[in-house]
């Protein structure tokens, strides 16, 4: 696997070697010691989730505070994804900052979105399964969010905002300002 870093501090492409032929293909998807070696962050994860959306599904911006942060592995399994990551880190030098790839079931790309970051995807197939890996265990009382569509941080999610499907809570989710990080 090949690790690429991204604009944002900490923030890493995972980038699979895939054996192919005839039969079809093999890649490590994930190595912990390999990643931990060529980054310096820790690769040990808890809890795996998946979620399924339909096109245009909007998710996030979400994140989990204090005790609870979590790093996650996220990556594509069926379709294709927009995948945004924002450093919502006071202290570093690229907070306010975000980052978008496409993940897709094709390229098995995997962002690495370190703690202190707002995440979201962006549904740009018929229908997408995504994957989550996190380093903690999720907490309610801990969750945290910034809108969608926040002005300061002016992302672009690659599909049209009257398109996009959100949750009542990511419709009603706190601006970048009001801090909820």
């Amino acid at each position: 696997m090949k690790i690429k870093e991204t604009p944002l501090k900490d923030c890493y492409i995972i980038e699979p070697t895939i054996f192919e032929d005839e039969r079809g293909y093999f890649f490590e998807k994930f190595n912990e010691k390999k990643f931990e070696e060529l980054t310096g962050m820790n690769g040990h994860f808890v809890q795996d989730n998946i979620s399924k959306s339909s096109y245009g599904v909007l998710r996030g911006l979400h994140l989990q505070k204090g005790e609870h942060a979590q790093a996650k592995l996220v990556s594509c399994l069926e379709g294709s994804v927009w995948d945004v990551a924002v450093d919502l880190r006071e202290d570093s030098p690229t907070f306010g900052k975000w980052f978008g790839v496409e993940l897709t079931a094709e390229n098995k790309l995997q962002l690495y979105v370190p703690r202190g970051f707002g995440h979201g995807f962006s549904v740009l197939s018929t229908h997408a399964v995504f994957s989550y890996k996190c380093d903690n265990f999720y907490n309610k009382e801990s969750e945290g969010s910034v809108k969608f569509n926040d002005p300061d941080l002016n992302i672009d999610w690659k599909i049209e905002e009257k398109d996009a499907v959100l949750s009542e809570k990511d419709q009603n989710a706190p601006g970048f300002k009001e801090k909820n990080f």
